[in-house]
């Protein structure tokens, strides 16, 4: 089981390191295109341990495979250029092609997640778990985290789950709780959420054509949050290519959706980090590249189906991807979409100083945004680093 925990986090890290490097293929293929110069393209940071010199560009491999960067002549008014390079510097070519570049990043995060949501759907499919059947009823409470990833099977003097406490069965389908109606598993899951740990719960289910009424209390799994001990009836289906478009545009949905919620609850997540009810608080909506290599590495340890491994890994890869695509475009130094910000506010000063028939202002002077870009990178380390934390000392499932 370990070496499959380590082998998912193998597949993660990897994952990772492709995305950042096609990020950074995206920005150099474009600035290519409209005939800037591209000195430098490298995978990794540090001492190179590995380079080769391919026309004007010296192509390599740094020692610390953590990232990657490509080196465009003159990104900003502040970069020293040889007078002969000036006229293929990033910061003389147009507006629309800067945007260009400058977007090429986070459109390749898009691609590789359109590609992975749209191959899962059609090659493997897809679980259709839309509705509230039961297809698994626990018969005892996990002790840990770990033990309900693995599927462990119970051993003695672990508590009856509040599922078997309840009277449900496989097959049982769920229409309420706590009278609040549920019609998809993400709405059940939802409700649970709600409940204040170790709380009460009352329970509607239709079994063999009758309505029960049934009651229990949530448990508590640690590092999990609130317990039920039950799981959808879930079948993966392969979908038809437009079916497959369509899973990817409510997969970006969903996504985007929940980047946006998470980020608006960065600041209320902080205090919840290092809380022992971080799985139920806000601070369990966000998390690290640690959080998400720890997920990979359980799914691929759980004691599932490899479906559900492989439609996991790639549904987090690819979510991932999203995120980063969004993030990556705030307008934001020192992010991509702070200097499409720049440039667009270069373009609009232009614009003016035409309408009043004056000589275009220029570039934006960057050595008074460096105090600007230095503190939102600061406070970009600071939180990831909090986040990396965290994560390695309490970890939550985002499950």
């Amino acid at each position: 089981m370990a070496k499959l925990d380590a082998l998912g986090w193998l597949i993660f890290l990897v994952a990772l390191l492709v995305s950042v490097m096609l990020h950074e293929t995206g920005h150099f293929v474009m600035a290519k295109r409209f005939g800037m110069k591209c000195t430098r393209y490298f995978v990794g940071f540090g001492p190179t341990l590995w380079s080769t010199q391919r026309g004007e560009t010296e192509y390599g491999i740094k020692a610390l495979p953590v990232g990657g960067f490509v080196k465009i002549v003159g990104m900003t008014s502040m970069d020293e250029v040889d007078p002969e390079d000036e006229a293929r510097s990033f910061r003389r070519a147009p507006g629309w092609q800067r945007l260009i570049v400058l977007a090429a990043g986070s459109f390749m995060h898009f691609v590789i997640a359109a590609v992975l949501i749209f191959g899962l759907a059609l090659g493997i499919g897809i679980e259709n778990g839309s509705t509230t059947q039961l297809g698994t009823v626990a018969s005892c409470v996990p002790s840990s985290q770990k033990a309900l990833t693995d599927g462990a099977a119970c051993s003695a003097g672990e508590a009856k789950s509040p599922a078997a406490l309840a009277g449900l069965k496989v097959g049982d389908k769920v229409t309420s709780l706590n009278g609040v109606p549920v019609a998809t598993w993400t709405q059940l899951t939802d409700e649970i959420l709600k409940v204040k740990a170790g709380g009460p719960v009352t329970l509607t289910v239709q079994r063999d054509g009758k309505t029960l009424t049934l009651h229990t209390t949530l448990a508590t799994v640690p590092h999990h949050g609130n317990y039920l001990g039950i799981a959808g009836a879930y079948v993966i289906q392969r979908q038809s290519p437009l079916d497959a478009v369509r899973y990817v545009g409510t997969g970006f949905s969903q996504v985007i959706t929940g980047s946006v919620s998470a980020l608006a609850q960065l600041p209320a997540a902080v205090p919840t980090l290092f809380s022992k009810d971080r799985s139920t608080s806000a601070g369990a909506n966000v998390t690290s590249v640690v959080g998400a290599a720890n997920e990979t590495g359980q799914a691929v340890a759980a004691n599932v189906g490899w479906e559900y491994k492989v439609s996991f890994v790639l549904l987090l890869i690819a979510s991932l991807n999203i995120f980063v695509g969004v993030f990556n475009m705030l307008p934001l130094l020192p992010m991509d979409g702070g200097h499409v910000a720049v440039v667009i506010w270069e373009r609009i000063r232009a614009w003016f100083a035409r309408l009043r028939r004056q000589p275009d202002p220029g570039l934006v002077d960057y050595r008074k945004l460096v105090p600007v870009s230095f503190s939102i990178f600061l406070v970009l380390v600071v939180f990831g680093m909090m986040l990396i934390l965290a994560d390695i000392v309490n970890p939550v499932s985002i499950r």
